[in-house]
């Protein structure tokens, strides 16, 4: 990679940072913080991580729908933008709950007379 190329990375690097600071101060004021993961300018594509307080927020999809429309609009080198939130197969199940693929378990259901059911978390 040329030194021209890298500076001009930067500075779009910079730009979209800007942008997430400028546009969605609801993320860090909420705990929350978006970094970029992976730039590939020639390609036009940016992807964005979501974390903190993120992860596991039913309002996250909503950001994401945000940054991706609005970003693609405001920064004319970005033609595609993804996003994640630290939820996509890792830690944490779909719903955020953590199961991890485990059916819920009842009193009286499995065969064992010593089953409660299921813990709480805490």
């Amino acid at each position: 990679m040329s030194t021209e190329t890298q500076g001009s990375d930067d500075d779009l690097r910079e730009e979209i940072s800007n942008f997430l600071r400028r546009n969605f101060p609801q993320i860090q004021m909420h705990g929350g913080s978006a970094a970029i993961q992976d730039l590939d300018r020639e390609a036009g594509e940016v992807t964005v991580s979501l974390g903190g307080a993120c992860s596991g927020c039913g309002i996250s999809p909503m950001t994401i729908q945000a940054i991706k429309s609005r970003m693609v609009k405001e920064i004319p080198e970005i033609e595609q933008v993804h996003a994640n939130t630290g939820m996509d197969g890792g830690g944490m199940g779909d719903a955020g709950f953590g199961g991890g693929g485990m059916s819920p378990s009842f009193p009286g259901e499995g065969g064992s007379e010593d089953d409660e059911g299921p813990q709480a978390p805490f």
